[in-house]
Order: C-alpha cells, then sequence, then structure tokens
C-alpha cells in the first residue's frame, strides 16, 4: 500500500449512530460492503469524509466538534440543512443517476426534467461541492483521495480549483450509462457530470463494461475522459464467515430449519430495490411450479429483503408490488404444510446469512448491476455446495461465469430453466462447482482492490 496519506470520500461513512438508552448517540458498524471491506487495509492515520445522514449522526456530529473516532479512522461528518440533503440524495443521486445507470427510467413517462428538479441539481452541486471543501480544508499537501460512486461525481471541479495538487480517483459501484443513456439527462447537467468526472486522475469501474461505457457517453458529448481502470470490490469473507459462525446465525438457522425441514431452498438476499429484479425472480419461481408439479412441497423460495430508500414512492410501490405477487403464488400453490415463498423484509443480518448458509440455489437475477457482492458472499457461506444462478447483467459474471448457471435477468422462462437445472445438478458437480466459485472468489481480496485504485494514481 501506498505510505502517502490517505483520504476516502463517500456519502456514508465508516461508522453509524444509534441513540442509545441515555439519548446520546453511540456508534453502529457501517452497514456497506466498501467499509466493511477496507477498514482492516487502512493504517491509522486515514481520514473519511463521510455525510451524518441520521439524527444520531448529527448528534455525534456536535458533540464531536465536527469529527468522531472510528477504531483509529479520523472521520469527519459533514452536516446538511435536511432539505437541501433529500433533493441531492433522493431526487438526483437516487431517482436519477441511480435510473440513469441501471436503465430503470419508464422513457414514455418519466424522466421530465422541471425548475423542480433543476433546484435538486443545484443541491446535488452544493453537496458535491460541501465535501469538497472538507476535503481541501484536512487532506495533507500529498495526500491520494478516493471518491466513492453516483453520489459523488463532482468533486472534482471545485476540488481541483482549491487543491490542484491533490491526486484524486473517483470510483463507480454502480453500471455507467453509455452514450445513448448520457442523453437522457438534460444537457448542461450531463456535460457537467462528465467534465467533473474528467478531471480526476482516473476514474475506476467494477469491469471494463462500465469504463468502456462511460468513455463511450464521454465521447458522445466530446469530453476528453480521464484515465480508467477496472477493479471488481472484494467481500470481506473473514468478516462475513465471522457472523456466519456465531450464535445468532445459528438460532436462525435453526428456525429457518424448522421451516423448511428436508425441501431444497431457492435463495435470495437483496436490498428491496428495482434493480434486484424481484418480481421476475418469483415469476419464475412460479413458472417453475406450474411446469414441475413433481417439485410442489419439495422446494421453498426465501426472499430475504432488506428496505431501500424508502423516500423515494417508486420503491414505496415496489415493496408492495413484491408483497403481493408473493401472497398471490402462496395462495395459489401453497398448503397448510408449505408456504411456497418465505418472504422477510426488514433488517436482520444474521438471518440473511443463515440463508446463504442454507441455500441449495442462490439466485442473483439483477436487470444491471455494478458488482453484485452477494454471488460472492453466497459461496463463502453456504454448506450444502449450493448453486449460483447469475444474471449476465451482473458485474460479477465477468469473473464467476465458468462455475454458475447464468440467467437473462428479463426471461422468465430461461430464468426458470436455469433454477430447474440448478435443482437437478448432483451431489458431485455440485461440489465441483462449489470449489471453482471458491478459488475465483478467494483470488481477488479487498486489497487487491485497494491497490488498484493506488496504482491508478500518478507519480508525485
Amino acid at each position: 500500500m501506498s505510505h502517502r496519506p490517505l483520504v476516502i470520500v463517500s456519502n456514508r461513512g465508516p461508522v453509524g449512530h444509534r441513540f442509545g438508552d441515555d439519548g446520546k448517540p453511540v456508534p453502529t458498524p457501517p452497514a456497506g460492503g466498501l467499509a466493511t471491506g477496507l477498514r482492516p487495509l487502512l493504517e491509522e492515520g486515514t481520514t473519511w469524509v463521510a455525510a451524518a445522514v441520521s439524527d444520531a449522526d448529527r448528534a455525534a456530529v456536535r458533540d464531536g466538534g465536527g469529527r468522531v473516532e472510528a477504531d483509529g479512522l479520523a472521520v469527519r461528518m459533514l452536516t446538511f440543512d435536511p432539505g437541501m440533503y433529500r433533493m441531492a440524495y433522493d431526487v438526483v443521486a437516487n431517482a436519477s443517476l441511480w435510473f440513469l445507470h441501471h436503465g430503470l427510467w419508464d422513457l414514455p413517462r418519466r424522466p421530465a426534467f422541471d425548475r423542480h428538479w433543476f433546484e435538486a441539481w443545484d443541491a446535488f452541486r452544493a453537496y458535491n461541492t460541501a465535501f469538497a471543501e472538507v476535503v481541501a480544508e484536512t487532506a495533507p499537501g500529498d495526500a491520494v483521495v478516493l471518491v466513492q460512486d453516483y453520489h459523488l461525481p463532482l468533486v472534482a471541479e471545485p476540488l481541483r480549483r482549491m487543491r490542484p495538487t491533490l491526486a484524486t480517483v473517483h470510483f463507480s459501484h454502480t453500471p455507467f450509462a453509455g452514450a445513448e443513456g448520457i442523453l437522457a439527462l438534460p444537457t448542461e447537467p450531463a456535460h457537467e457530470l462528465l467534465g467533473s468526472m474528467a478531471q480526476f486522475d482516473a476514474c475506476g469501474f467494477h469491469t471494463a463494461r462500465w469504463a468502456e461505457r462511460f468513455a463511450a457517453a464521454c465521447a458522445e458529448l466530446d469530453v476528453g475522459p480521464p484515465a480508467t481502470f477496472a477493479a471488481p470490490l472484494a467481500p470481506d469473507v473473514a468478516g462475513l464467515q465471522e457472523v456466519a459462525a456465531g450464535a445468532a446465525c445459528d438460532e436462525r438457522l435453526v428456525e429457518l430449519e424448522s421451516i423448511l425441514g428436508d425441501r431444497a431452498a431457492i435463495v435470495r438476499v437483496d436490498r428491496l430495490e428495482l434493480s434486484k429484479n424481484v418480481l421476475r425472480g418469483f415469476l419464475a419461481y412460479e413458472a417453475l411450479l406450474e411446469r414441475r408439479e413433481d417439485l410442489r412441497d419439495r422446494v421453498v423460495f426465501v426472499a430475504s429483503l432488506y428496505p431501500s430508500r424508502e423516500g423515494v414512492l417508486d420503491y414505496l410501490a415496489y415493496e408492495q408490488e413484491v408483497r403481493g405477487l408473493a401472497r398471490r403464488i402462496n395462495s395459489r400453490f401453497g398448503s397448510s404444510s408449505w408456504e411456497p415463498i418465505v418472504l422477510d423484509i426488514g433488517d436482520d443480518f444474521p438471518r440473511s446469512v443463515a440463508a446463504l448458509r442454507r441455500y441449495d440455489v442462490l439466485l442473483v437475477n439483477p436487470l444491471r448491476d455494478g458488482l453484485n457482492l452477494v454471488a460472492h458472499e453466497g459461496p463463502a457461506v453456504n454448506e450444502r455446495a449450493g448453486v449460483v444462478c447469475l444474471s449476465r447483467e451482473a458485474g460479477a459474471f465477468e469473473r464467476l461465469a465458468p462455475a454458475v448457471e447464468a440467467v437473462h435477468p428479463f426471461d422468465v422462462t430461461q430464468t426458470a430453466e436455469a433454477l430447474e437445472r440448478a435443482l437437478a445438478i448432483g451431489p458431485e458437480q455440485r461440489r465441483a462447482r462449489a470449489q471453482e466459485l471458491s478459488h475465483l472468489i478467494a483470488a481477488w481480496t479487498p486489497r487487491h482492490w485497494l491497490d488498484a485504485n493506488l496504482a491508478a494514481v500518478p507519480a508525485p
């Protein structure tokens, strides 16, 4: 690892907070894969700049004078006016850029960029500028600044003005929209987005495919792109295995086994996110039960889903669709002794890990995904040599393709056939595939990802 000082910049930081019984903020572990994977690799003295996203975060910032500690890391947490933050985070980042990069817009109806959206874009610019100002204030002169994800693509332009000699890298954990997709954004914001990203020393992506789409978008708008690189983020396997070996996970597994009995388990573990394609996964399972009556009462679909972006109306509506479809399939095929879909929507990480330990088939069928860590995490803890059915549109497919069943995310019939094949694979082939997956996953670690980011930085 480079001996130059390191500054990490992201919307969510390496520590969150909740209120304790005494009403004071209490640190909680990070929820994202980035922080958990990187934390063991970061040297003491690393600075992490993030937003205070909850009331407890903001209270911790007040108590700490703008700084909090997280296992030796110096964390600077920015506080924002709640209305301004909602416009930047919900309206632009989540309801616009996320939809853009994942191809989620219903183009005959959305988007429609009105004056309220342009006000939100102004808030998004101000949000990015605030991050740039804190980095400019705190980063040592020879620091490397690693800016994370689609929330912060506009940091480079103001930071370059304030601190032109800082080394900067932007990493996109999402796919990228490409030449045709970028044209859906209004002209000036699209140029501002790509123009600012072009001012980083390098831009990284999980796969070469997303890097190529970024370059194509730059060419479409006549923006000279920066250097690019591809480096998939790896999961924190050791931390995940520690949870899998814990008492809470064992308890959840016992509960799950009481439901499953000797039945096979198709499992998915996802955020309740439009791009994760939960509805078509259920429809494929329904198609399988229609065609294979002999599988009824012999297979259970366990869906462990985390609430996501509850401030965006599309997500609230999607949750209701997911619940309604699960109820319909259960009503159609279920019996007093068999519930075809066991749907759990809630924040229960040990339960999700228990489901990953127990799956016979893991369904990961996103419409489009920058990477997808679940496809890596499942095989790392699974105890039944389970088979992974993986979408070709997940960035993870690029590396894991030799050992998975490929899924076309829009083709319900093909997905049903993939599930059927996966359930039918014999023990010897299952073990061989599981072993190959383990080798592929172990070959790339969070250290490799961090080193790739640092290698993209020009020499001082």
